[in-house]
């Protein structure tokens, strides 16, 4: 089948009602947790993953559990053929309780799929493109652009050269701004 073709026979309904439960999750620089869902689906099909119906079904709800605890994981496990996959997957790259940020990131770096490597990557890529000056520290963009060297660029190394481009080019831009902002260059100006 062509890509054009899987694209047609991908059924994501299912998967968007679920999501839309993200819409009461606000996000710091505006916006909803449903819509950062749509953003990290849209850079998987910019990196052509139409193949991947788990992947991208997992996309719309990988910060479902974490944002919402209370979610009933059994109702999500009858949705479609696809649908423990895509629970075991989204289960895969959510944040347990007891870890910290370094040990859950470390933890996907060293034991997760490929799939959960991919969307990690593809996630990150978008909440970097959301990180703004004015809703976010510079400390706190300086440590999650630590962060995502450390652990978010090995797992792009393993799974997606392009994505290594764009996220060192994203960590470059943002990098660049802070040193901007610190030599008190671009006042006024947003990222």
């Amino acid at each position: 089948m062509s890509d054009l073709d899987l694209l047609k026979n991908l059924v994501l309904a299912p998967y968007i009602l679920k999501a839309t439960a993200l819409i009461r999750i606000s996000r710091k620089v505006g916006g909803n947790q449903f819509r950062h869902s749509f953003s990290t689906l849209g850079i998987l099909l910019d990196y052509k993953y139409f193949t991947d119906s788990v992947l991208l079904k997992a996309s719309l709800i990988h910060d479902l559990l974490e944002d919402l605890p209370e979610t009933q994981v059994d109702e999500i496990r009858y949705i479609d053929f696809d649908a423990n996959q895509v629970v075991d997957l989204v289960l895969e790259v959510t944040r347990r309780n007891e870890e910290t940020k370094p040990e859950y990131l470390q933890r996907v770096l060293n034991q997760g799929s490929r799939y959960a490597k991919i969307l990690k990557c593809a996630d990150r890529i978008s909440n970097l493109t959301d990180l703004h000056r004015d809703t976010h520290p510079e400390q706190k963009i300086s440590d999650y652009l630590d962060q995502t060297e450390q652990f978010i660029l090995p797992m792009a190394h393993e799974v997606n050269a392009d994505m290594v481009i764009e996220l060192t080019d994203l960590i470059k831009r943002r990098r660049e701004i802070i040193r901007k902002i610190l030599l008190g260059e671009g006042e006024g100006k947003l990222i």
